[in-house]
């Protein structure tokens, strides 16, 4: 450092290593005689720079660029010279540096002074606070700002002068005055400004905004939640109301879904008309108590014109937003609609497509009327995202209601769409499926009218769920009902249907590596003779029947329990039960008495006691069974038949003895043609007469004794011939010159049916054939 005359009067380590000098001989002497130059910026401004040839004491030089500033010698006389030697390029400081913090750096800044008004706030600081600088320059806070969180930064600020100590990170929540509805929330650090004493003299606050930070943490929390909340069943209709609730209020105040009509019913749905688009509301929801918004209401179908933003986009599968009221066209075109818009204050629309797999399966709108800002591209991008989740759920949803729907039809059509009339029970059933997500089930019930009136009552159920035991199930009805029109008995049908399992197990662990365990199945199969009374019933793994005497009480009949079916090498046992006029039989799965009930055996008392009473329709009584024992969710398919019997009158049935001689036809046929004319069936008599000739002669020349003749006129005339010999015949065509083997194809082609009955003691040989129209 010199003075005005280019004396020396500091000297510094720097200068005294650069030149070779120390301070006891440098100060007080003339730079000229140190620096071997003139001191050429004492004649210049107050600010010199350039390049000084510096001599060292050995006599070597070398150039060195120096810079000359101006300095106050501290008695206001003459200026002291301040000569530093600039080793790199100058840093732009002064005017630089504060342009650049007023217009361009990204930090919010703003410094106060000891009054705490506003001495300089950048750009940013502006955007945040949303007030300008002429405005806002030589005021406090609240000039700017409103709210709670005012008080409590001024007071910070104050800490902050008072201590001199900086205040660094803490949150602040405050509103605008430039908008005062949105809430703005920041994070705040202030510094003290120190004077030359180091008093602190004003501070400076940076402020970030943490608005689009959070802004980013909502959607992607949304977004989270969507996985979770949205898809969780398998129904169209609850995941479409999921995408509603999801998105209220936190991204619209109100929010519809619209599927195309095909979707509920798991069909593939078609592309977009260019003509409109008819689309069924599944979903709506408001931040208002019952949607009062709402033009459609959930489940209805809704037209939308070609011009509608929906139409639009069902047909190229683009969003479409809409930030004015005056933008939607097809919305000002409905009066219905523009009623809505402005009793609520709709002002903003977001359509959006729900979209899934390359297909349209209708649209999503959300609708903003208590958020006073409108939607923007940030909340459409959002909404899309949220969509495409909730899309690829509903999407599963119609292809599960499609596979769903094809299995129950496939089981439906297997099971007995109405029972076959008959006069040996009043019969009906229900079927109920278990829930949707453990697919079909392979219970099944069956009422198969038997010969001579009697009635085939089968209850069954399928190990396990899904289109392999409703296969198996329909297989297992089918040759249920082919063994019964053999007129096997109970046990005997159970015995066939033990031996066609095992092999359907052998033949899908062959085929399909499914192992023969897991194929198995129980069932239950009885015969009601409505002339007798009598019941004969068999069971093989199946829960035992239930019986309502005609005096009310109910209990469950003692039957042996039999193994499942499919185990093989166990016999199963028949039990033959008489049945009064009127009593009520009941059968059913273990879906049945397990589903709401904790064990098994608190089910059939239920069961029992609901069965208890007196009850005039079978119908009714089976719904309120099912209402009193299944809850809504059902865990397994659950199948009942109630079947109320009947007898047939005495005048119904003719029974006559026949003696094993020819001769004994003639005086047969006598007593049929007079029963047919006690009966009023005198049209039925020539062919009833050739039946009975036939079929009497055969058991007194095939057959063995005894031999009997039954008539009975039920819905059909039915003729049995019950002889002593277990030889069942056989149809055959007789040749041209054979003197026999006509008589059974004169019977087959003279009645309706006819057939053969094995019994403990011979056989039955039957036909029936229709009553006269006036009978």
């Amino acid at each position: 450092m010199t003075d005005a005359r280019g004396r020396v009067v500091a000297w510094s380590t720097s200068a005294a290593q650069l030149v070779g000098l120390d301070s006891t001989e440098a100060v007080g002497r003339p730079v000229v005689d140190l620096l071997g130059t003139q001191p050429r910026w004492l004649t210049g401004p107050d600010e010199w720079r350039g390049t000084l040839e510096i001599r060292g004491l050995e006599g070597d030089s070398r150039q060195v660029p120096v810079r000359a500033s101006r300095l106050g010698d501290g008695t206001g006389e003459e200026p002291l010279w301040l000569l530093a030697h600039e080793t790199v390029e100058p840093f732009p400081t002064g005017h630089t540096l504060t342009h650049w913090l007023r217009t361009d750096c990204p930090v919010a800044v703003a410094i106060y002074d000891a009054r705490l008004h506003c001495v300089l706030q950048n750009a940013e600081m502006r955007r945040l606070l949303g007030a300008s600088h002429e405005e806002y320059v030589g005021q406090g806070l609240s000039a700017a700002l409103i709210g709670v969180g005012v008080e409590e930064w001024e007071a910070r600020l104050r800490r902050v002068l008072e201590s001199g100590q900086a205040d660094e990170g803490f949150p602040v929540r405050v509103r605008a005055l430039s908008d005062p509805v949105h809430e703005r929330r920041f994070t705040a650090s202030v510094a003290p400004l120190r004077g030359p004493a180091e008093q602190a003299v004003g501070v400076c606050i940076t402020v970030t905004d943490t608005a689009e930070r959070r802004s980013a943490q909502e959607r992607l929390a949304l977004l989270n939640e969507a996985s979770i909340s949205i898809g969780r069943t398998l129904d169209v209709m609850r995941t479409g109301q999921e995408l509603a609730d999801l998105a209220i209020p936190r991204l619209a105040d109100y929010v519809c879904v619209d599927l195309v009509d095909a979707l509920l019913s798991g069909e593939e749905p078609p592309h977009g008309p260019a003509t409109g688009a008819v689309l069924r509301r599944v979903a709506n929801r408001s931040i208002h108590e019952g949607t009062p918004e709402a033009v459609v209401s959930v489940g209805d179908v809704d037209f939308y014109p070609a011009n509608s933003a929906q139409a639009h986009c069902l047909t190229t599968g683009r969003s479409a937003l809409y930030r004015t009221p005056s933008e939607a066209a097809w919305v000002l075109e409905d009066p219905l609609r523009m009623a809505k818009v402005q009793e609520y204050g709709f002002h903003s629309w977001m359509i959006v497509p729900v979209d899934a797999r390359g297909t349209t399966l209708g649209v999503a709108m959300f609708l903003r009327s208590r958020h006073s800002a409108p939607f923007d591209d940030e909340d459409l991008t959002l909404a899309e995202e949220v969509v495409a989740r909730a899309a690829v759920c509903l999407d599963n949803a119609r292809r599960f209601t499609r596979e769903r729907t094809a299995a129950l039809t496939l089981q439906r059509s297997l099971l007995p769409q109405r029972l076959p009339e008959q006069s040996a029970v009043q019969a009906a059933f229900r079927y109920l499926p278990g829930a949707p997500e453990l697919g079909v089930g392979g219970d099944w019930i069956d009422v198969i009218p038997l010969s001579g009136a009697r009635v085939a009552l089968v209850v069954g159920d399928v190990v396990g769920h899904g289109l392999q035991a409703s296969a198996t199930m329909g297989r297992l009805r089918t040759a249920v009902r082919t063994l019964a029109d053999v007129d096997l008995a109970p046990d005997e049908l159970l015995t066939h249907l033990d031996d066609l399992v095992i092999r359907l197990a052998s033949e899908s662990e062959t085929a399909e590596g499914v192992a023969a365990s897991e194929i198995g199945a129980t069932c239950l199969y009885a015969v009601y003779d409505p002339v007798s009374g009598r019941c004969c019933l068999a069971r093989a793994g199946h829960p035992l029947p239930a019986v309502v005497w005609p005096d009310g009480t109910s209990a469950l009949l003692d039957l042996p329990a039999g193994p499942p079916l499919g185990l093989g090498g166990l016999a199963f046992e028949s039990v033959e039960v008489e049945l009064p006029e009127g009593s009520l039989l009941a059968l059913y799965t273990d879906g049945l008495i397990a589903a709401r009930q904790q064990d098994v055996g608190t089910g059939l008392d239920r069961l029992l006691l609901e069965l208890s009473g007196v009850h005039t329709s079978t119908d009714a009584l089976c719904d309120q069974v099912v209402e009193a024992l299944l809850p809504d969710h059902r865990t397994d398919d659950a199948a009942l038949l109630l079947a109320r019997v009947r007898q047939l009158d005495a005048d119904q049935v003719a029974i006559w003895d026949v003696p094993a001689d020819p001769e004994a036809v003639a005086g047969t046929r006598a007593h049929v043609v007079r029963q047919l004319r006690d009966w009023g069936c005198e049209a039925a008599g020539f062919v009833t007469e050739l039946v009975v000739s036939e079929l009497v002669t055969n058991a007194i020349r095939y057959g063995s004794s005894p031999i009997q003749l039954r008539l009975i006129r039920d819905r059909s005339l039915i003729c049995e011939v019950i002889d002593g010999s277990s030889t069942a015949p056989h149809l055959r065509r007789a040749r041209a010159f054979d003197e026999g083997g006509r008589g059974l194809m004169l019977v087959a082609q003279l009645t309706q049916r006819w057939g053969t009955q094995q019994t403990p003691d011979g056989k039955v040989i039957w036909c029936e054939q229709a009553l006269p129209a006036e009978i």
